[in-house]
């Protein structure tokens, strides 16, 4: 069975900042896949890749076994409709009721009767156990409910690929580990594959089916949970035991070093 999502051998750059160099990567179907990595190492930048904000450099992005590279844009706006993204801290639309968020999507793809998005919608909250705060806007929710919302909007579609970017930041213990269980039960009963951008080492370990690891802009390391925990790698140890020290250093690069920049 070919891969859901497949990367090969793709760059990107911003002008002349190269960020990502010849990276390569498969999500199989209904799998959950995580990508980890330091700050500014791409890992966000394969995300909009994946759903065509960006074309890559050089390279080729195929989704659901399209070349993403080739396609206009009413095509990938028809192939984004087996897609659903949740975007970092969730990106609610504030003027919209929780229920009209969810319904967003719903809405904005389909003819639907109104009796009809309406069950659907209610489903969905249902599902992320929300249907009582249908009626409340999103100043009124915590970080987990408006997180768990974003989520609901996310599935409203039931997508064949979800994209969570740091779907666990800011989120308290309980919070989180809702969060992490809902990502995975909702995978498995819609039969997607999910693709999340994470720095939650431990809670993504033990939900995903395979971690890549990103530093500068390629794939270092990967495998699975248990090839992660047991890894020598210096890059994967230094990342998954939060270490100082290793691969990953402090500070971003200078033109000089600090001493000779402070006698000049």
């Amino acid at each position: 069975m070919p891969p859901l999502v497949e990367f090969d051998n793709v760059s990107f750059a911003y002008g002349s900042r190269a960020v990502l160099k010849g990276m390569s990567l498969v999500v199989p179907k209904g799998q959950v896949v995580a990508i980890m990595g330091a700050s500014g190492s791409g890992k966000t930048t394969v995300l909009r890749l994946m759903g065509g904000a960006l074309r890559a450099s050089s390279g080729t992005v195929r989704v659901f076994g399209q070349t993403l590279n080739r396609m206009r844009t009413r095509e990938l706006y028809e192939l984004r409709r087996d897609m659903g993204m949740l975007f970092q801290f969730g990106a609610l639309f504030t003027d919209l009721s929780v229920f009209d968020n969810v319904a967003f999507p719903i809405r904005e793809r389909t003819n639907l009767p109104e009796r009809i998005v309406k069950d659907l919608v209610m489903m969905k909250l249902e599902t992320v156990g929300l249907r009582g705060a249908a009626h409340l806007r999103p100043q009124q929710l915590s970080g987990g409910m408006a997180r768990r919302v974003a989520l609901a909007r996310a599935i409203a579609l039931d997508p064949k690929l979800i994209m969570y970017d740091e779907p666990f930041a800011g989120l308290d213990p309980i919070s989180l580990a809702i969060t992490g269980k809902l990502i995975r039960d909702l995978n498995d009963a819609l039969g997607a594959s999910s693709v999340i951008v994470t720095h939650d080492v431990q809670e993504s370990l033990q939900i995903v089916d395979h971690v890549y690891f990103v530093s500068e802009g390629r794939i270092v390391a990967h495998g699975t949970p248990d090839e992660v925990r047991n890894s020598e790698l210096p890059f994967v140890r230094q990342f998954v035991q939060a270490q100082t020290d290793g691969p990953v250093p402090f500070h971003y690069p200078a033109q000089r070093p600090y001493r000779e920049e402070l006698l000049a």
